[in-house]
């Protein structure tokens, strides 16, 4: 119960928050969506890059990151020929399974949990998520379209992409920021995590709660909230990763779907009523998986 009212709750009553408001005036999301996506998360990004000591370590979260991803996918596959169903279903169920919400879900819960040293690994787990997510999530949601041309220019257009290569190229050249630049970085910086916890509350507020397929439904938070980890967990026992970063990896692996995905189910028609019911089923069940699972981990 310590943790569910430490670290679990307050992240909850945020995302509240940003549904309440969105229930109440009907905020159109999109102005905030972009102003997070091009500054704020741009700005965080740089500056975790910039302070991070580069080691093996990132490599490793890159590699579990790609493991995790093709074995969701493997399994979303075998389900498919299992059940018979249809490509656009398909697409679907590995949209919502095996693309998680690390950033305005997942930073804050580890941000509570294990204080800025895992805050740090954190946001580097969630930009390597961002990059996979718009490679492989656009192009499952487009594969009958233009997926993979749509899935690069995604990458391209992604300012967080560029603040990773500058922020590792100041870092390995040691490149040392001015004072007052990096002040206003760390002003941005600091307002992206409650912003898109905000936007993610607002987000949750335009999905419907009917026509369920409960079926599909429980498989999906079914691999989402179990699987998802306990693959992780499988995966660090591999490599000779950091105590702390083993743990924010199991615990990023475990959140539910990504509320980005949404819109690329939305925006490309690839089920998006299924992909949107278990974001937000899978949102609200990781309220007690999230809190089993840091309790477990400790």
């Amino acid at each position: 119960m310590t943790i569910f009212l430490q670290v679990v709750l307050p992240v909850i009553l945020v995302f509240t928050l940003g549904y309440l408001v969105q229930k109440w005036k009907k905020v159109d999301i999109k102005p905030i969506s972009t102003m997070a996506i091009y500054v704020m998360t741009p700005c965080l990004v740089f500056r975790t890059f910039y302070l991070s000591e580069l080691n093996m370590q990132y490599f490793y979260m890159a590699v579990l990151a790609l493991i995790l991803l093709f074995a969701l996918i493997v399994i979303n596959k075998l389900y498919a020929i299992i059940s018979k169903v249809s490509p656009s279903t398909e697409s679907g169920l590995i949209l919502s399974t095996a693309f998680m919400n690390s950033g305005n879900y997942g930073a804050p819960i580890i941000l509570f949990a294990y204080g800025e040293v895992g805050f740090a690994f954190c946001v580097s787990f969630m930009v390597i998520q961002s990059i996979i997510m718009n490679v492989f999530g656009v192009y499952y949601a487009a594969r009958d379209k233009s997926g993979m041309k749509m899935a690069m220019k995604s990458v391209l257009l992604m300012p967080a992409t560029y603040a990773v290569i500058i922020a590792l190229s100041f870092n390995i050249l040691n490149v040392q920021m001015p004072d007052n630049l990096m002040q206003t970085v760390n002003i941005i910086a600091e307002g992206a995590i409650p912003t898109v916890m905000i936007i993610l509350g607002m987000q949750l507020a335009l999905i419907r709660f009917d026509n369920f397929e409960w079926g599909k439904i429980s498989y999906g938070v079914l691999v989402r909230l179990i699987v998802s980890p306990l693959i992780a967990f499988a995966t660090t026992l591999i490599f000779p990763l950091d105590p702390l970063l083993a743990k924010v990896l199991i615990v990023s692996a475990a959140m539910p779907s990504a509320a980005t995905i949404v819109m690329y189910a939305v925006q490309f028609d690839s089920e998006p009523r299924l992909v949107s019911s278990i974001t937000l089923i899978t949102t609200l069940v990781s309220i007690v998986t999230i809190t089993v699972l840091l309790t477990i981990l400790g």
